[in-house]
């Protein structure tokens, strides 16, 4: 999985517009091919976080924000003197566990416990420790709010389909689609299970795009792109 984004994005929009989720796909897609909407998940939260966030100043967000902060910093010398800065890759990583482990353990059910639990799944997706990133999702899509649920679904259908288990994956990108969110888009939802459905079942991957490959924006133009990738034309 590609790791987080470094730099923090900044919008006044709680729910991104869907054509920014596929073109982020489709410029990426070699780099997110196993597991990219994980990957656009944590961009979609560091942005809904930072509204929700933007005027708020309590224990739980600084907390969050410390370890958001390690999460962004360099390995290597830092960019200006005094900056935040890991000497190793290891050694970043052992912090960043530590970070968000700390806020996830110490504020449970709050909305900072859920961001908290979504970072750790990603990182231990990112590491390869598939059966721990899914425990941490799993947590989040069964207790936490409707739009943090989604994301730690839509990254268990990449763990899903990454291991074998498809029709568990499509279970659960179908049922997305159904119960679209400001996080996850009926539209994202559906043009990541066309994208796994294309090799192994070619005509329901063409039944989900074509309806999108309808639309003058740059959804339709990904939907095109994608049909004309489906074998067997």
């Amino acid at each position: 999985m590609a790791r987080i984004t470094r730099n923090y994005l900044k919008t006044d929009k709680f729910a991104l517009e869907v054509e920014h989720t596929v073109t982020f796909f489709d410029e990426h897609r070699q780099e997110l091919m196993r597991y990219g909407a994980i990957a656009l998940a944590v961009v979609l939260l560091v942005i809904g976080y930072s509204v929700y966030a933007g005027h708020q100043h309590t224990a739980r967000q600084e907390a969050l924000t410390k370890a958001l902060q390690v999460q962004q910093a360099p390995v290597g010398p830092p960019a200006t003197p005094g900056a935040l800065s890991f000497p190793t890759q290891q050694a970043k990583d052992q912090e960043v566990m530590k970070q968000f482990s700390g806020v996830a353990s110490k504020y449970p059910g709050s909305t900072e416990g859920e961001i908290a639990q979504y970072f750790l799944g990603t990182i231990l997706a990112d590491q390869g420790r598939l059966a721990e990133a899914e425990k941490r999702f799993h947590d989040v899509a069964s207790q936490g709010g409707a739009q943090y649920s989604s994301l730690a679904k839509l990254s268990l259908a990449q763990i899903y389909f990454s291991d074998g288990r498809g029709q568990e994956g499509e279970k659960v990108l179908r049922d997305l689609m159904d119960h679209p969110t400001a996080f996850v888009s009926k539209a994202q939802a559906t043009v990541t299970l066309a994208r796994y459905l294309m090799n192994s079942k070619p005509q329901d991957a063409r039944n989900l795009l074509k309806p999108l490959s309808q639309q003058p924006d740059e959804t339709g133009r990904v939907a095109l792109d994608l049909l004309g990738q489906i074998p067997g034309q």
